[in-house]
Protein backbone atom coordinates (compact mmCIF):
# COMPACT_ATOMS: atom_id res chain seq x y z
CA UNK A 1 0.00 0.00 0.00
CA UNK A 2 1.37 3.43 -0.93
CA UNK A 3 0.69 5.96 1.81
CA UNK A 4 0.14 9.68 1.33
CA UNK A 5 3.16 11.80 2.22
CA UNK A 6 1.82 12.55 5.71
CA UNK A 7 1.01 8.90 6.40
CA UNK A 8 -2.71 9.58 6.59
CA UNK A 9 -5.30 6.96 5.77
CA UNK A 10 -8.89 8.07 6.20
CA UNK A 11 -11.43 5.35 7.02
CA UNK A 12 -9.23 2.67 5.44
CA UNK A 13 -10.93 -0.70 5.36
CA UNK A 14 -13.99 0.16 7.46
CA UNK A 15 -16.06 -2.97 7.85
CA UNK A 16 -19.70 -3.17 6.69
CA UNK A 17 -22.47 -2.89 9.31
CA UNK A 18 -23.36 -6.60 9.20
CA UNK A 19 -21.09 -9.26 10.68
CA UNK A 20 -18.50 -6.75 11.92
CA UNK A 21 -18.58 -7.42 15.67
CA UNK A 22 -15.60 -9.79 15.46
CA UNK A 23 -13.44 -7.13 13.83
CA UNK A 24 -11.17 -4.61 15.51
CA UNK A 25 -10.65 -1.04 14.32
CA UNK A 26 -7.39 0.72 15.08
CA UNK A 27 -7.73 4.50 15.00
CA UNK A 28 -4.17 5.70 14.67
CA UNK A 29 -1.93 8.68 14.16
CA UNK A 30 -0.90 8.84 10.52
CA UNK A 31 2.74 8.77 11.67
CA UNK A 32 2.20 5.11 12.68
CA UNK A 33 0.46 3.89 9.54
CA UNK A 34 3.44 2.10 7.97
CA UNK A 35 4.36 0.38 11.21
CA UNK A 36 0.83 -0.80 12.01
CA UNK A 37 0.30 -2.11 8.48
CA UNK A 38 3.65 -3.92 8.64
CA UNK A 39 2.80 -5.56 11.98
CA UNK A 40 -0.70 -6.50 10.84
CA UNK A 41 0.54 -8.09 7.64
CA UNK A 42 3.51 -9.82 9.28
CA UNK A 43 1.32 -11.43 11.92
CA UNK A 44 -1.72 -12.15 9.77
CA UNK A 45 -4.04 -10.06 11.92
CA UNK A 46 -6.67 -10.03 9.20
CA UNK A 47 -9.45 -9.12 11.63
CA UNK A 48 -7.90 -5.68 12.19
CA UNK A 49 -8.80 -2.61 10.14
CA UNK A 50 -6.98 0.69 10.22
CA UNK A 51 -8.17 4.30 10.03
CA UNK A 52 -5.56 7.02 10.45
CA UNK A 53 -5.98 10.66 11.37
CA UNK A 54 -3.65 13.27 9.89
CA UNK A 55 -0.17 13.15 11.40
CA UNK A 56 -0.11 16.95 11.33
CA UNK A 57 -2.49 16.99 14.29
CA UNK A 58 0.74 16.70 16.30
CA UNK A 59 1.41 20.33 15.44
CA UNK A 60 -1.84 21.25 17.25
CA UNK A 61 -2.24 18.47 19.85
CA UNK A 62 -5.15 20.21 21.58
CA UNK A 63 -7.30 19.04 18.67
CA UNK A 64 -6.37 15.35 18.95
CA UNK A 65 -9.01 14.36 21.57
CA UNK A 66 -11.89 15.79 19.53
CA UNK A 67 -10.59 14.21 16.31
CA UNK A 68 -10.30 10.82 18.01
CA UNK A 69 -13.77 11.19 19.52
CA UNK A 70 -15.29 11.91 16.11
CA UNK A 71 -13.53 8.90 14.58
CA UNK A 72 -14.65 6.58 17.40
CA UNK A 73 -18.26 7.70 17.26
CA UNK A 74 -18.37 7.38 13.48
CA UNK A 75 -17.14 3.78 13.60
CA UNK A 76 -18.57 2.46 16.85
CA UNK A 77 -21.63 0.74 15.37
CA UNK A 78 -19.48 -1.21 12.91
CA UNK A 79 -16.92 -2.74 15.25
CA UNK A 80 -16.83 -5.01 18.24
CA UNK A 81 -13.66 -3.29 19.53
CA UNK A 82 -11.90 -0.02 18.84
CA UNK A 83 -8.31 0.72 19.85
CA UNK A 84 -6.65 4.15 19.76
CA UNK A 85 -3.05 4.02 18.53
CA UNK A 86 -1.94 7.28 20.07
CA UNK A 87 0.07 7.87 23.20
CA UNK A 88 -0.54 11.09 25.15
CA UNK A 89 1.14 12.98 22.29
CA UNK A 90 1.20 16.38 23.96
CA UNK A 91 -2.45 16.45 25.05
CA UNK A 92 -1.57 16.75 28.74
CA UNK A 93 -3.68 13.77 29.77
CA UNK A 94 -6.76 14.93 27.88
CA UNK A 95 -6.65 12.09 25.34
CA UNK A 96 -6.40 9.45 28.06
CA UNK A 97 -9.39 10.99 29.84
CA UNK A 98 -11.38 11.14 26.61
CA UNK A 99 -10.61 7.51 25.76
CA UNK A 100 -11.77 6.51 29.24
CA UNK A 101 -15.05 8.37 28.63
CA UNK A 102 -15.44 6.64 25.27
CA UNK A 103 -14.62 3.23 26.72
CA UNK A 104 -11.70 2.53 24.37
CA UNK A 105 -8.10 1.55 25.15
CA UNK A 106 -5.00 3.39 23.92
CA UNK A 107 -1.23 2.89 23.84
CA UNK A 108 0.52 3.60 27.11
CA UNK A 109 3.27 6.21 27.15
CA UNK A 110 3.88 9.91 26.64
CA UNK A 111 4.72 9.76 22.91
CA UNK A 112 5.89 7.51 20.10
CA UNK A 113 9.58 7.99 20.97
CA UNK A 114 8.87 6.36 24.30
CA UNK A 115 6.83 3.38 23.16
CA UNK A 116 9.09 2.65 20.17
CA UNK A 117 12.09 2.64 22.50
CA UNK A 118 10.05 0.77 25.13
CA UNK A 119 8.39 2.89 27.80
CA UNK A 120 10.44 1.39 30.65
CA UNK A 121 13.76 1.80 28.83
CA UNK A 122 12.94 5.32 27.67
CA UNK A 123 12.00 6.37 31.19
CA UNK A 124 15.18 4.86 32.65
CA UNK A 125 17.31 6.90 30.23
CA UNK A 126 15.33 10.13 30.61
CA UNK A 127 17.89 12.02 32.71
CA UNK A 128 20.85 10.92 30.60
CA UNK A 129 19.06 11.87 27.38
CA UNK A 130 17.57 15.16 28.51
CA UNK A 131 19.58 17.00 25.84
CA UNK A 132 18.65 14.61 23.00
CA UNK A 133 16.32 15.38 20.10
CA UNK A 134 14.53 12.29 18.76
CA UNK A 135 13.42 11.20 15.32
CA UNK A 136 11.56 8.08 14.15
CA UNK A 137 11.38 6.57 10.66
CA UNK A 138 8.37 8.75 9.92
CA UNK A 139 10.04 11.94 11.13
CA UNK A 140 13.19 11.24 9.14
CA UNK A 141 11.04 10.93 6.02
CA UNK A 142 9.03 14.03 6.93
CA UNK A 143 11.77 16.14 8.55
CA UNK A 144 11.10 19.24 6.51
CA UNK A 145 7.31 19.06 6.94
CA UNK A 146 7.30 18.32 10.68
CA UNK A 147 10.50 19.93 11.98
CA UNK A 148 12.28 22.32 9.63
CA UNK A 149 9.34 24.32 8.25
CA UNK A 150 7.08 24.39 11.36
CA UNK A 151 9.99 25.77 13.39
CA UNK A 152 10.56 28.46 10.75
CA UNK A 153 14.08 27.28 9.96
CA UNK A 154 13.43 27.40 6.22
CA UNK A 155 12.76 31.14 6.52
CA UNK A 156 15.00 32.02 9.43
CA UNK A 157 17.94 29.58 9.65
CA UNK A 158 19.51 31.81 12.28
CA UNK A 159 16.89 30.43 14.71
CA UNK A 160 18.58 27.04 14.68
CA UNK A 161 21.11 27.79 17.40
CA UNK A 162 18.48 29.52 19.49
CA UNK A 163 16.06 26.58 19.31
CA UNK A 164 18.60 23.76 19.48
CA UNK A 165 21.36 25.42 21.47
CA UNK A 166 20.69 23.28 24.55
CA UNK A 167 20.53 20.02 22.60
CA UNK A 168 23.67 17.93 22.17
CA UNK A 169 22.68 15.02 19.93
CA UNK A 170 20.01 13.72 17.62
CA UNK A 171 18.95 10.14 18.39
CA UNK A 172 17.28 8.33 15.53
CA UNK A 173 15.00 5.62 16.95
CA UNK A 174 14.90 3.37 13.90
CA UNK A 175 11.97 1.04 13.31
CA UNK A 176 13.75 -0.48 10.30
CA UNK A 177 17.39 -1.10 9.42
CA UNK A 178 17.36 1.10 6.32
CA UNK A 179 20.63 2.55 5.02
CA UNK A 180 18.86 5.33 3.11
CA UNK A 181 16.96 6.47 6.21
CA UNK A 182 20.16 6.28 8.26
CA UNK A 183 21.89 8.53 5.75
CA UNK A 184 18.99 10.97 5.76
CA UNK A 185 18.90 11.03 9.57
CA UNK A 186 22.63 11.79 9.56
CA UNK A 187 21.91 14.77 7.31
CA UNK A 188 19.12 15.90 9.65
CA UNK A 189 21.56 15.88 12.56
CA UNK A 190 24.08 17.89 10.56
CA UNK A 191 21.44 20.44 9.61
CA UNK A 192 20.60 20.90 13.29
CA UNK A 193 24.26 21.04 14.33
CA UNK A 194 23.93 17.98 16.58
CA UNK A 195 25.93 14.81 17.12
CA UNK A 196 24.27 11.75 15.63
CA UNK A 197 23.26 8.42 17.15
CA UNK A 198 21.09 5.66 15.71
CA UNK A 199 19.27 3.18 17.94
CA UNK A 200 17.42 0.35 16.23
CA UNK A 201 14.28 -0.14 18.32
CA UNK A 202 12.03 -2.05 15.95
CA UNK A 203 8.37 -1.53 16.85
CA UNK A 204 8.85 -1.59 20.61
CA UNK A 205 5.73 -1.45 22.75
CA UNK A 206 3.57 -0.84 19.68
CA UNK A 207 4.14 -4.49 18.71
CA UNK A 208 3.29 -5.87 22.14
CA UNK A 209 0.22 -3.62 22.42
CA UNK A 210 -1.16 -4.81 19.10
CA UNK A 211 -0.33 -8.44 19.89
CA UNK A 212 -2.35 -8.17 23.11
CA UNK A 213 -5.17 -6.50 21.20
CA UNK A 214 -5.17 -9.18 18.49
CA UNK A 215 -5.38 -12.04 20.96
CA UNK A 216 -7.77 -10.43 23.42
Amino acid sequence: MKLPDDGTLRDAGLAPPDGSQGRILIIACGALAREIIALRDLNGWNHMDLACLPAKLHLTPQFIPDAVTEAVERARSRYGRIFVAYADCGTGGLLEARCAELGVDMIAGPHCYSFFDGNAAFSARADAEMTAFFLTDFLVRQFDAFVWRPMGLDRHPELRDMIFGNYERLIYLAQTDDAALDAEATRCASRLGLAYERRITGYGDLASSLETLASG
